[in-house]
Parts: C-alpha cells; sequence; structure tokens
C-alpha cells in the first residue's frame, strides 16, 4: 500500500488542509505484508476521524494501511477538527467540504472510482456520526456506512453537553431534532424514499458513555426495516475497541477483492 500526504487548498473552507489517502500497490516480497490492486479504479473508503483526533489519528492509532490492503481498498480520511461534520453557524462549512468537495478532488488526484457501489463511509465516535449523516444523506452516493461507537443522538449530545463550541456550531439553543443533522431524521427519510437503500453498520462497546444512544438508534433502524448490521460486545470508547472494529467493517463491505 501507498500512504500520502496530501496538503491542498479548500475552495469550500477558503483554507489550506489535509488528509491522508492510502492507495492499493500489489507486493510480493514485502515480509509480513499481502496487498493487491487491481487495473480498475479503486474502491474507497471514507474514513472519519472523532472528536479528539484528527485526520492522522486512524494511521498513527490502528493498523488500517494494512487491513485496506489486503483487499485492494483506497481509504480517504480527510480533516473536520472539531466541527461535527456539520456547516457551521460561526465557522467553516465542513459538512461541505467533506461530503462534496473531499470526493470529487480525492478522484481527480488519484485512481478512485465515483460509482456508488464503489463508495464507502465508515467513523469513529463523531466520525461514526458523520458517516451516517453522508451515507444517509447521499444514499445515492455511498452503498454503504458504518458507525463505531459513534454520537448518534447528535440532539440528546447538544442538549445534555452545553457549551460554546456547540453553540458556535449548531447556533446557540438549537434544537437538532427534525433537522438535517439529525440521523433519526435522515434514516426516516431514506426509509420512506424510493431511492436507493444503503446498507448500514453499527457497532458500540457495552461499557461505552455513548451505548445507550447506540441502542436507540438501532432500534429505531430496525422499526424502519432499514439493512442494519449492529454489533455489540465488551469494550469502552478506546483504540482497542477501534482498531478491533474497524477490521469487523472491512468484512462487512461488499468488496471485490475479498479473502
Amino acid at each position: 500500500m501507498a500512504l500520502i500526504h496530501c496538503n491542498f487548498f479548500s475552495e469550500v473552507l477558503g483554507i489550506s488542509t489535509a488528509m491522508y489517502v492510502v492507495l492499493p500497490q500489489t507486493t510480493r516480497s514485502q515480509y509480513g505484508i499481502h496487498s493487491v490492486a487491481g487495473e480498475n479504479l479503486h474502491q474507497t473508503l471514507y474514513l472519519l476521524h472523532g472528536l479528539s483526533d484528527d485526520y492522522t489519528a486512524w494511521v498513527r492509532w490502528s493498523s488500517i494501511e494494512r487491513y485496506a490492503g489486503e483487499y485492494g481498498l483506497a481509504v480517504v480520511m480527510p480533516a473536520v477538527n472539531r466541527s461535527f461534520y456539520a456547516d457551521m453557524v460561526h465557522g467553516y462549512k465542513y459538512w461541505t467540504f467533506v461530503s462534496e468537495e473531499v470526493p470529487a478532488l480525492a478522484r481527480y488526484f488519484f485512481r478512485l472510482s465515483d460509482k456508488r457501489e464503489d463508495n464507502f463511509v465508515a467513523g469513529l465516535s463523531m466520525g461514526g456520526y458523520g458517516a451516517l449523516k453522508m451515507v444517509l444523506s447521499h444514499p445515492d452516493k455511498f452503498a454503504a456506512g458504518a458507525s463505531i461507537s459513534g454520537v448518534v443522538d447528535l440532539a440528546r449530545y447538544v442538549r445534555d453537553n452545553p457549551r460554546d463550541e456547540l453553540d458556535n456550531i449548531f447556533g446557540k439553543g438549537a434544537d437538532i431534532a427534525g433537522t438535517e443533522n439529525d440521523l433519526f431524521h435522515l434514516a426516516k427519510r431514506v426509509a420512506e424514499s424510493s431511492g436507493p437503500k444503503p446498507k448500514l453498520f453499527q457497532c458500540c462497546g457495552t461499557e461505552d458513555f455513548l451505548y445507550e444512544d447506540n441502542l436507540k438508534f438501532r432500534d429505531f433502524c430496525r422499526k424502519l426495516s432499514l439493512d442494519l448490521t449492529y454489533e455489540e460486545e465488551p469494550g469502552d470508547h478506546n483504540w482497542a475497541y477501534f482498531d478491533k472494529k474497524i477490521q469487523s467493517i472491512l468484512s462487512w463491505l461488499p468488496l471485490k477483492n475479498k479473502k
């Protein structure tokens, strides 16, 4: 696999920013590594970071490069700071950046497929929320989305965690419920639409502080009859759990280069 650090200017944000990109590379003589790469445009996973992390986190704290290499999967890891993947009321338009500009630029820079069946999104914590927001907002662009220990009930999270940081993102006293930032609203809209229905994956450790929220969202999606795979097991909000579950997600994704 090739690990590429990209610095680029974002037209949406109006600033320079960065992302890591993992690209498939066939290797035969590298000890302990098995990687594959096809001749066609690559299937791509957009992998999102959490609130206390940045775009380097998945590369630093997990073995995503090695895991993705076994499937010939490209991985794009953009930087959104602490934005909750939103177009901020007082700040930058990170939602437009990550959902529109990043995929377009990544495909311009690299040999990535733009077909729905070749594009997926996943993330942890804040990034788990962002991943489900992306796949439920754009089910015509992403075939599958996965959340690890996600902030899936953002309305409750914002209500129970009043602070200036969230006011700057969503507006002071904002009610998230029923808006484009509400996963419950987005899931219901997808379920009731006649359009494509993405595959969803959700997992959370039973010792995680977001566990009850994840149960609530799981039950809601099941009532809507969405195609949701749910997994839980002992685990906390940490990288030992995140690294384990990203492997489960890669096994679950509809990838062409299955083991």
